[in-house]
């Protein structure tokens, strides 16, 4: 399998997480399609119409994405795995935490793009403070969910990536300030070999 993927990408790093939570990674090779939004690089285009990482290339089918689909698929091929319930409340609980994870990210990251992209006369301080309010809300909520603190799922996994690109991207929020136990649970999250393996970079 290859993964289609950037080395900052949270949603990437969640894939690579799961994998090695699994037992997966050394069947997935990474390559890389680092580009902008404005000029997508021809991997990204190639394993995914909209051009966007990661992807996932298979040799007995089509490319899988987006990281919530290639995550899902990395569960159904470890058998006995504790990632992601087979089903009833605790598959819905597990999934929702990880959009909410996810979620931190695709504000975070329209926050990044607005920076890095626009030029600084024609950027909206209105429109990254109100991504910005989701992702305040965001780990809000996670920091009064008592769900991080059983096991390690994929939600777990999304949460942990979040963070990580908080601290990467956005080392001027203090998002640790009123928030103990997620802070606390972060660290320990940063502790997992999964975790050290997959440390994002610029």
């Amino acid at each position: 399998m290859k993964l289609i993927w950037s080395s900052a990408s949270p949603f990437a790093r969640k894939v690579l997480i799961v994998a090695h939570e699994l037992g997966l990674d050394d069947r997935i090779e990474t390559v890389s399609g680092t580009g902008t939004p404005m000029a997508p690089a021809a991997a990204a285009k190639a394993g995914n119409p909209l051009a966007k990482l990661p992807s996932l290339t298979r040799d007995d089918g089509p490319p899988l994405y987006d990281s919530a689909v290639i995550t899902q698929y990395l569960t159904s091929l470890a058998d006995g795995q504790t990632l992601l319930p087979a089903n009833g409340p605790d598959r819905w609980t597990v999934l929702t935490l990880e959009a909410l994870g996810d979620g931190i990210c695709e504000s975070a990251i329209l926050v990044r793009y607005e920076m890095a992209l626009r030029d600084e006369g024609q950027q909206s301080q209105a429109w990254m403070d109100a991504q910005m309010a989701k992702v305040d809300g965001a780990l809000d909520a996670l920091e009064g969910n008592d769900t991080l603190a059983s096991g390690f799922t994929l939600g777990h996994a999304a949460v942990g990536c979040a963070l990580g690109y908080l601290d990467l991207r956005f080392p001027e929020k203090d998002w640790r300030s009123g928030r103990k136990t997620l802070a606390t649970w972060y660290e320990g999250f940063q502790q997992r070999a999964s975790a050290k393996a997959t440390e994002p970079s610029v």
